[in-house]
């Protein structure tokens, strides 16, 4: 069987040697690290946050997973605006009947208004 100076079979199993180890290894490192410099290319990416944000807004992607796409500070900025887009009504408290003008208030008739 073709097996290389770096193998050895043995009864059908394969016995890699210490330096063929090393060779796959360090094309694995290669490979892994030519993928990072990629993903952290991309992630950074104006285009490819507007994807995020785009499949998150549609509920296509969890906060989780954004927050390991673009990172937490991105993350959070999307949430906050998913929520501003959801217009969720804010909790607040009805106002009172508090003259704010102080009396000063001018009423505008704008109904006669001709150009």
């Amino acid at each position: 069987m073709g097996a290389s100076r770096d193998e050895l079979r043995l009864g059908g199993w394969l016995v890699v040697t210490a330096r063929d180890a090393t060779a796959r290894l360090a094309r694995s490192v290669r490979k892994y690290t030519l993928n990072h410099e990629y993903i952290e290319n991309t992630a950074g990416s104006e285009s490819f946050q507007k994807l995020v944000a785009t499949k998150y807004y549609d509920e296509q992607l969890k906060f989780e997973t954004v927050k390991q796409l673009v990172g937490v500070e991105t993350a959070q900025r999307l949430r906050i605006l998913k929520t501003d887009l959801e217009d969720k009504p804010l909790d607040l408290a009805t106002p009172d009947d508090t003259d704010i003008y102080d009396g000063d208030a001018t009423t505008v008739e704008t109904a006669a208004d001709e150009r």
